[in-house]
C-alpha cells in the first residue's frame, strides 16, 4: 500500500462523517435549533413579564397608599368644611384661625383657580372626594376639599405632621359639633356625615364593648378616650355625650405595604404556571413539527410515498393537509414524467435498431471510402443515443421506485473484486491513462452487486473523461462504513458546483466537459450514482484529490444493508 495512503480520520472528516445516509444535496435543516431559540425567547419574555409584574406591583402599592392617605383625610375634613360650612362668611377668617392654634393645622379658604387644579382635580373635588398632595417645597401634606353645598370654596388643610392630640381634637370637635343639634336630629347630622367619609364610624348607647374599666371612667368623665386593640394593630377612638350616648370613630389600621417577597413569589407562582402552559403547547407543537419535518426529509430524500399523518382536533391539522396535496401533486408529477421518459425511451429502441440496421446493409453494399468514414460517424452517433437510452431508463428506474423498496439484491461482496473487474474493464477504452487499484484487500460490503459497480463504473469513468494522466481507485474502511475513492489529475471540480452536479442532466464548465474534442456527457452518470449510494443508505462527496490534485469521489457504504421505513 503507498505511503501516502490517506487516513480513515481525513475521510471521515472530508465525507462530512460516515453515518450520513443520503447526499449533501438532500440534507434537511432540522428545526430543533430553531425551537431553541424560541424556547429562550419565552424564557426572556416570561423575565420581562416578571419584573414589569413586580415594578407593577410597587406602582400599585404607592396607589394603594395614596388611597389610604385619602381614607384617613376624609374622617377630619369631611367635619372640618362641615364646620366651615355652617360659619357665616364673615366669621370664616377668624374661625380658621382660631382652629388652626387648637388643632395644629394651617387652614385655608380658596378656589379651584387660585389652587391652579386640573381637570380631574377638580372632578373629583365636585364629588365631593379628598384630594391628598404632598406639599411642593414644604414639609407635610395638603389636603382638598369642597364646603357642601357650595360650587367653588374649597378648605385647604396643611398637615406639617400628625401628633397624638390632633385625632383627638378632631373627636373631641366632632362631639361639640354633633351636641349642638337637638336630640332628635343628632342622629341625622351624624348618618349625613358619616356618608362623607371612608373611615367607619358609629354611635351607640350603654357601655361601649371591649374597654377596660379605667376607660370607662375616663369616659364618663368627657375625655376622648383611645382603645389599642394589639390583636388586629389597631385603634379607636371613643366620645360620649352628656346624655349617655357615645361615638366611636374607627377601628383604624396602620397601612401596610405588599411585601416584596409576597409579590415575588406571587409573580413567579403565577409564571411558572404561564411558563408550563405555554411550555406544553409549544412542547405539542414541536412534536408535531418535528414527525412533519421528518416527514419533509424522507420525501426530499426520494421517498415520495411519504405522508403526513393527519389526526382530527390536532395542530397544524392544516399544514398537515397542505403538505399532503403538495407531495400528492408533486409526485403526480414526478410519476408523470418518469412515465413520459420511460416511454419515449423505449419507442426510441425500434426507430434506432432500424437506422442502425439500414446502415448495416448501406455499408455492405458501399465500397466508397468516403461513405464508409460518412457511415462511421453516423454509427457513433447512434451508439451514443443508445448509451444515452439506457442512461434514461436506468433513472428512471433509480428514481421512480416510489412504491416500495428498489429491487435490490444484497449479498456480501469483496470491495476489491468489485473495483478490478472496473479497472479491467475501463483500461483498454483509455490506453493514454494509468489506472490503479489500492487498498481493499479482505474488505467485504453487504450491496447489490450489479447496482455497485455500476456505480463505481460511472465515477472512474467520469474520472477517465476529466484525467490527464492518472486515475487512482482507493479503498478503505472501518468496523462500521466502506470508503471507495476515484481520483484523478485533471482540473478537478468547483467547489461552488460540488452539490448541483449530482442532478440530471447537469454538466459544470468547459473546463471538464469539454476540454477534448468529443468529449462530454450527458449529465445522468452521477445522477445515477448518487440514487444508487442513496438507495444503499451512503453518501457521495466530492473534494479535491490530496495527492494527484483533480478531484476526488468519496463513496461511503454502510457495511451492512439494512432495509428501515425511511425506504419503504
Amino acid at each position: 500500500m503507498p505511503s501516502r495512503f490517506p487516513s480513515l480520520a481525513s475521510w471521515h472528516a472530508r465525507s462530512g462523517g460516515s453515518d450520513g445516509l443520503e447526499p449533501p444535496p438532500h440534507r434537511p435543516l432540522s428545526a430543533h435549533g430553531g425551537f431553541r431559540r424560541l424556547y429562550l425567547t419565552l424564557f426572556l419574555s416570561l423575565m420581562t413579564i416578571f419584573w414589569v409584574g413586580v415594578v407593577a406591583s410597587w406602582l400599585i402599592d404607592d396607589w394603594r397608599e395614596d388611597h389610604y392617605r385619602q381614607r384617613l383625610a376624609s374622617a377630619p375634613m369631611a367635619l372640618l368644611t362641615s364646620l366651615v360650612a355652617g360659619q357665616p362668611e364673615s366669621s370664616r377668617d377668624a374661625w380658621l384661625s382660631a382652629y388652626e392654634d387648637e388643632l395644629g393645622i394651617r387652614l385655608a379658604l380658596s378656589d379651584s383657580e387660585t389652587l391652579m387644579l386640573g381637570f380631574m382635580d377638580r372632578r373629583r373635588l365636585a364629588r365631593g372626594d379628598v384630594l391628598a398632595r404632598q406639599a411642593q417645597g414644604e414639609i407635610g401634606w395638603q389636603l382638598y376639599q369642597r364646603l357642601p353645598g357650595e360650587d367653588d370654596s374649597i378648605l385647604v388643610a396643611h398637615f406639617t405632621g400628625l401628633s397624638e392630640q390632633q385625632p383627638l381634637q378632631l373627636v373631641s370637635l366632632l362631639r361639640q359639633w354633633l351636641e349642638l343639634s337637638p336630640d332628635d336630629e343628632r342622629e341625622a347630622r351624624f348618618q349625613e356625615l358619616r356618608s362623607r367619609i371612608s373611615l367607619p364610624m358609629g354611635m351607640g348607647s350603654g357601655t361601649p364593648p371591649g374597654l377596660s374599666n379605667s376607660q370607662l371612667t375616663q369616659l364618663n368623665a368627657g375625655h376622648v378616650v383611645i382603645n389599642v386593640v394589639a390583636e388586629r394593630s389597631s385603634l379607636g377612638f371613643y366620645a360620649q355625650f352628656s346624655g349617655g350616648r357615645w361615638i366611636m370613630v374607627g377601628p383604624l389600621s396602620p397601612f401596610q405595604s405588599l411585601p416584596v417577597v409576597t409579590i415575588a413569589m406571587v409573580m413567579g407562582l403565577m409564571l411558572t404556571m404561564l411558563g408550563t402552559a405555554i411550555y406544553l403547547i409549544m412542547r405539542s407543537v414541536e412534536k408535531r413539527l418535528t414527525r412533519l419535518e421528518q416527514t419533509t426529509a424522507s420525501f426530499t430524500a426520494g421517498d415520495y410515498n411519504a405522508r403526513v399523518t393527519i389526526q382530527e382536533g390536532e395542530y397544524l391539522t392544516q399544514l398537515g393537509l397542505a403538505f399532503n396535496t403538495m407531495a400528492d401533486q408533486v409526485q403526480a408529477v414526478l410519476s408523470s414524467q418518469q412515465d413520459l421518459m420511460r416511454a419515449v425511451s423505449h419507442e426510441f429502441r425500434t426507430p434506432v435498431a432500424r437506422v442502425r440496421f439500414a446502415l448495416q446493409m448501406v455499408d455492405d453494399m458501399s465500397e466508397s471510402p468516403g461513405i464508409r468514414r460518412l457511415l462511421k460517424g453516423v454509427d457513433d452517433d447512434i451508439e451514443s443515443i443508445d448509451r444515452l437510452i439506457d442512461e434514461i431508463l436506468t433513472y428512471a428506474r433509480l428514481d421512480g421506485a416510489t412504491d416500495g423498496l428498489l429491487p435490490l439484491e444484497p449479498v456480501s461482496l469483496e470491495v476489491r473484486d468489485i473495483a478490478d473487474r472496473v479497472v479491467e474493464t475501463l483500461t483498454p477504452l483509455h490506453p493514454q491513462l494509468t489506472l490503479e487499484v489500492t487498498g481493499g484487500q479482505d474488505l467485504h460490503v453487504h450491496a447489490d452487486v450489479r447496482y455497485l459497480q455500476r456505480a463505481l463504473q460511472n465515477l472512474v469513468s467520469n474520472a477517465c473523461t476529466h484525467a490527464g494522466s492518472r486515475v487512482h481507485v482507493r479503498l478503505l474502511g472501518d468496523e462500521r462504513m466502506v470508503y471507495l475513492s476515484v481520483e484523478d489529475d485533471g482540473a478537478g471540480v468547483p467547489a461552488e458546483e460540488r452539490e448541483r452536479i449530482f442532478k440530471p442532466f447537469a454538466r459544470i464548465d468547459d473546463s471538464r466537459t469539454r476540454h477534448q474534442s468529443g468529449v462530454g456527457g450527458y449529465g445522468l452518470g452521477l445522477a445515477i450514482v448518487a440514487r444508487i449510494v442513496q438507495w444503499h443508505h451512503g453518501r457521495i462527496t466530492i473534494d479535491t484529490a490530496p495527492d494527484l490534485g483533480g478531484a476526488q469521489f468519496i463513496l461511503s457504504l454502510p457495511r451492512h444493508y439494512e432495509v428501515t421505513e425511511e425506504y419503504v
